[in-house]
This record gives structure tokens, C-alpha cells and sequence, in this order.
């Protein structure tokens, strides 16, 4: 920042209640579950209620409440029951939360490319990764851009896999008026402290499939039938449930959870409009009929646009206040140690010592895109309670930071 800029504005975050929107709902909610007394939701209603007002939110028959948006991945792919070994395509572009669980299923994550201007999945790509044991892939909604449902359900219907959609950043995410999570045969959420509603950890597991549908409910509770006749624990299966205080606030968040969409697209959108006239920079761009969900904005920065490197520019608008951080995850999830070094379960490696060869064949030269997207990209933080003076700063402040004040 120059000598003459004006001191931080202190922008409202997400990891706090100043972007967070909180109020006499969660409070009353939580007060009921407390005066009631059962916080367990094998005995509540709560988590219940929520679970159904999510379905119907969505338009999808069938919603399952866990303990945080990792727990709804694991419980998505125990759900498809597959074997040691099958094979999960997925994008090197996301948090660890959406992988170990592959693992932990004892599968094998298959890595594809990704479109180098959005960082969602190439299905190109994703077509060249399949083999004999490719059984479903995982699209995730980066940021909240809906673009790759369509593809990719295409393919996984073509190819006879299962789709799972990570909706973890994409609430309300919409392509041609259909909402991303009624793609797939399975969709998972998150309503971990930074997402779009929070109780500060849980998830969900969404799907239209009543077997697969009980099969979620299972595995979040232990394997263990509840209400059926003749009960038992039918197969390995951890406990992932939400309590009924979580689900309290989750529920209030839902009521929420429109109103929280349209105040966060309003001025993400007029940011993205700005943000466009910069010389080399490029925001997120959609159909005519879709919907971003901006739970981040990733900017695209050319080499035109600055002679600065964009950690530096990164720098400069943290200093200032503004989350910012550039190459989102800094590297693709395949050069982290836990792929690295395959550490898993003591010195075992497994399950990547049931791999093919070329399932982990991490070279970079195989990932042009990943490689091109974390180069360029520039992620900007943002949350619902960003008014239009806050969007004015931080373009004004990503304009000074890239070198381009004063055109």
C-alpha cells in the first residue's frame, strides 16, 4: 500500500459475527432445545424438522444431517458401498475435507484437470481419467459456480458412474433455473463456520434414491436402524451425528437462508461488474439462466494486469483488511505430504498400494489447467453482510495493490 493510502476499513468476516447473521431465531431457537432437554437427535426433533425443510428448500426427497461437510462426503461415498481399490475421479482444487475420505473408504482418489479460468473440472479431462475401476466422481461447485453440473452429470450418465456433487460452497448455485445438488445421485453441504448458514460445524448428504438415502442415514449413526423392526448394526459405520443444538441453528439459518443469497449476490455481483473494467483481470462469467452462489470471487489475473506477483498483491490487500489470499489452496492437493508420501494408516500406505500406476500419477505436465488457474487466481473473501461501501474499498484497494490506481 502507498504512503497515502487511507488507514483499513474493518470489513465484516465471516469467522466472526460481524459477517455472520445471527439474531433472536438462533437464540430462541436454542433456548427451546435447552428448556426441552434432549440435545441427541436419535430422540429429538429438531435435526428432523431441519432435515426436511432442507429437502423441500432444495427440492430433493431426501436429506440426511451430519457432524460437518467431510462427514457428508464420507457418508456419500459409503453409500455407494464400493469395493477397496475402485477408483474416485475428483479435482486437485479442493479442501482435504472433500478427500480424505476417499480414502478412508479405502479408494483411490483419480485426480483430473481442471478449466484453467474457473478451476472447475475439465470433463474432457475427467473422460481421459476413466479406467476399469472408475465408479463415480465428485464435482465440486468451486466457489460457488454452478458451470460443470451439466457436463459432468452428462458424463457420469454416459459412463454409467455415480456422481457426487460437493455443494459445500454453492448454496442456492443454479444452472438453467435447476439448482447444483439435484444433479448427481448424491450431494453434500457444509455449515462449517465460513459457509453461506453456519452452525459452526455439520453438513448434509442430499438424494433422490430412497435405498441410497437409508443407507446415509446408517452410516451416520453407527450402521443402527432406528425405528425398524429387528434392529443391528449391519456395517462398519462411524458416528457422525448432528445434535439437536446444532440442528437449532442450522434451522433458523434455512429460514435465513434467501434473504442471506440475495444480499450476498447483490453486492458480489456489482463487485465482479468493477472488477472487469481493471485491465487484465477477469470475473467469474455465467449463462444467462445461472446463478453464482460468490461464496469467494476468484479473479483471474493476467500478466498484463500487474507487474507485481500476486502473493505481494495478496499482501497488500490483507494489510489493508480485505481476505485475500492468491492460488486459493496454493498448490494442487496431490503435491500435499498426505499424497506426497501416501501417509495413511501407519507405514501400510493403503489404500493407495491398491492403486494403478497411472491413478497416481501426479506429474504436473498431466495438469496443465490446475497448474495455470493456481497461477493466476486471486481469491477475494466475501459474506452477506458486505454493504456497497465495503465493495467500493475493496476494489479500489485491489486496483491500488495491482498498480493500476490513478488510469
Amino acid at each position: 500500500m502507498s504512503e497515502a493510502s487511507p488507514p483499513p476499513r474493518v470489513l465484516p468476516s465471516d469467522q466472526n459475527a460481524s459477517g455472520r447473521s445471527f439474531g433472536e431465531e438462533e437464540r430462541k431457537a436454542l433456548a427451546e432445545v435447552l428448556a426441552a432437554g434432549t440435545l441427541i437427535s436419535t430422540k429429538g426433533s429438531v435435526v428432523k424438522e431441519f432435515e426436511s425443510e432442507f429437502a423441500a428448500w432444495l427440492g430433493v426427497r431426501h436429506a440426511v444431517a451430519c457432524s460437518s461437510g467431510t462427514a457428508a462426503v464420507h457418508t456419500a461415498l459409503a453409500a455407494l458401498d464400493l469395493e477397496p481399490g475402485d477408483e474416485v475421479i475428483t479435482t486437485p482444487i479442493t479442501d482435504m475435507g472433500a478427500l480424505t475420505p476417499i480414502l478412508y473408504q479405502g479408494l483411490i482418489p483419480v485426480f483430473a484437470d481442471v478449466d484453467p479460468s474457473t478451476g472447475l473440472l475439465d470433463p474432457a479431462s475427467v473422460e481421459d481419467r476413466i479406467g476399469p475401476r472408475t465408479r463415480a466422481v465428485i464435482a465440486t461447485h468451486l466457489f460457488g459456480h454452478p458451470g460443470s453440473a451439466e457436463p459432468l452429470a452428462r458424463v457420469a450418465a454416459d459412463r454409467g458412474l455415480a456422481l457426487i456433487e460437493d455443494c459445500a460452497q454453492a448454496y442456492g448455485a443454479s444452472t438453467r433455473g435447476r439448482k447444483v445438488g439435484t444433479f448427481g445421485a448424491l450431494a453434500c453441504f457444509s455449515l462449517q463456520q465460513g459457509k453461506h448458514i453456519t452452525c459452526g460445524e455439520g453438513g448434509l448428504v442430499v438424494t433422490g434414491d430412497d435405498r441410497l438415502a437409508r443407507r446415509c442415514r446408517l452410516f451416520v449413526n453407527k450402521a443402527w436402524p432406528y425405528g425398524e423392526p429387528d434392529p443391528d448394526h449391519e456395517f462398519l459405520a462411524p458416528n457422525y451425528r448432528m445434535t439437536e443444538l446444532q440442528g437449532a441453528v442450522a434451522l433458523a439459518q434455512l429460514r435465513k437462508l434467501d434473504r442471506l443469497l440475495d444480499a450476498r449476490t447483490e453486492t458480489a455481483e456489482a463487485f465482479c461488474r468493477s472488477a472487469r473494467n481493471l485491465r487484465g483481470v477477469a470475473a467469474p462469467v455465467l449463462g444467462p439462466e445461472d446463478r453464482h452462489a460468490y461464496w469467494r470471487i476468484p479473479l483471474t489475473v493476467s500478466g498484463d494486469a500487474t507487474r507485481r506477483s500476486l502473493k505481494e498483491v495478496a499482501r497488500d490487500l490483507q494489510r489493508a483488511g480485505i481476505a485475500a489470499s492468491a492460488g486459493y489452496t496454493g498448490r494442487p492437493a496431490f503435491a500435499c505430504r498426505l499424497f506426497r508420501e501416501q501417509a495413511t494408516f501407519g507405514r501400510s500406505r493403503y489404500p493407495f498400494t491398491l492403486a494403478r500406476p497411472e491413478a497416481v500419477d501426479y506429474r504436473p505436465e498431466r495438469f496443465p489447467g490446475t497448474m495455470e488457474f493456481i497461477r493466476r487466481v486471486l481469491v477475494i473473501g466475501w459474506n452477506e453482510r458486505m454493504d456497497h461501501e465495503d465493495t467500493r474499498y475493496v476494489l479500489e484497494r485491489l486496483e491500488e495493490a495491482l498498480g493500476q490506481g490513478g488510469r
